[in-house]
């Protein structure tokens, strides 16, 4: 059993599919009402059709380079199959979506961790994308399926960020370990594991600075708090979470590159997509990154944050 089995459970599958099609309403409308225009009046799958559905996809927050892919891919099956009407294109674009986002795919590690060994997630992104409501989130539905979870509170910059988390770890009933405002990062990720292993969680949270002002600074204090965290548990972090704000479009595919030059990231969480028509950027992100999206966020709530269904997510943004 993974550590993320809880979230596939049969009833937060129902409520998370009535969720996820709430939630990328707007950018299903704004999708269907783009390609509706496009296919207008057209029967057969031409050039013309092809050169609409890119312009569908690049203004739908895909981005170019991924618009292209797909785009070449639904050419090679039309000059293999040597005809298409236009009805076939919606379910070819949606098995080659759904294929190119499987090929970004990683195993669960934490099927595979030495017994005792806590899962630790560092959690990265810049200030306002909601990494630290993720983090809340996360360790409430760990919480909620039985889970030891302690959260580190890393992100000395600021000491907002400090009493924001403390205030989930309230919320939620997880021990925050933190120090005062400016103190080392590292010192703070070392006694997060040191206290999480000796009182045996199964869940670790660190949450970390949100600054990409000074990259280089950024880098060398996100490697020294890793370096720190494998002298606690080996292996650690066990995977490297990069929150991204889905309704900023464009600007969330500039913040990834900057953080994967930054750090090693592993896995991607894009937020706020219940108030964007910008769903779209889901697919590009993780195309263009090579890197999975692991959770989407589509409202307020402790449930509306959950793991990326590829396939459900690609049927709720398409529509029919």
């Amino acid at each position: 059993m993974g550590l993320f089995d809880f979230f596939n459970s049969k009833k937060s599958s129902e409520e998370g599919q009535a969720t996820l099609e709430k939630g990328l309403e707007k950018s299903k409308e704004s999708f269907r009402a783009k390609l509706s225009r496009a296919l207008m009046g057209k029967s057969k799958v031409d050039a013309e059709v092809l050169d609409e559905l890119e312009e569908v996809l690049i203004t739908s927050d895909v981005g170019v380079e991924t618009a292209l892919r797909v785009i070449e891919r639904i050419e090679q099956r039309v000059a293999r199959d040597k005809y298409m009407n236009s009805s076939e294109l919606d379910v070819i674009l949606r098995e080659e979506i759904v294929a190119l986002l499987h090929e970004n795919e990683t195993a669960d590690v934490s099927e595979n961790l030495p017994e005792g060994t806590p899962y630790v997630i560092m959690v990265v992104g810049v200030n306002g994308v909601g990494k630290t409501t993720t983090i809340g989130k996360l360790a409430w539905q760990f919480k909620q399926a039985g889970k030891n979870v302690w959260l580190g509170a890393a992100d000395t910059f600021r000491a907002a960020a400090i009493e924001q988390l403390c205030l989930w770890g309230e919320r939620v009933g997880v021990p925050v370990v933190k120090q005062k405002m400016g103190s080392d990062p590292a010192a703070v990720a070392f006694d997060t594991l040191s206290s999480a292993k000796a009182n045996g969680a199964d869940v670790v949270l660190i949450d970390t600075a949100g600054r990409l002002h000074n990259k280089i600074n950024l880098m060398n204090e996100l490697s020294k708090i890793k370096s720190v965290m494998q002298k606690v548990i080996p292996g650690a972090p066990h995977e490297v979470l990069l929150v991204l704000d889905g309704s900023t479009g464009q600007n969330a595919f500039e913040q990834a590159r900057q953080f994967s030059k930054a750090t090693e990231v592993s896995a991607l969480a894009v937020t706020k997509l219940d108030g964007t028509a910008k769903g779209g950027v889901v697919i590009g992100i993780s195309d263009q990154l090579k890197v999975p999206v692991k959770y989407i966020g589509l409202g307020e709530g402790m449930t509306d944050l959950q793991l990326f269904d590829k396939e459900a997510f690609v049927e709720k943004l398409l529509g029919k």
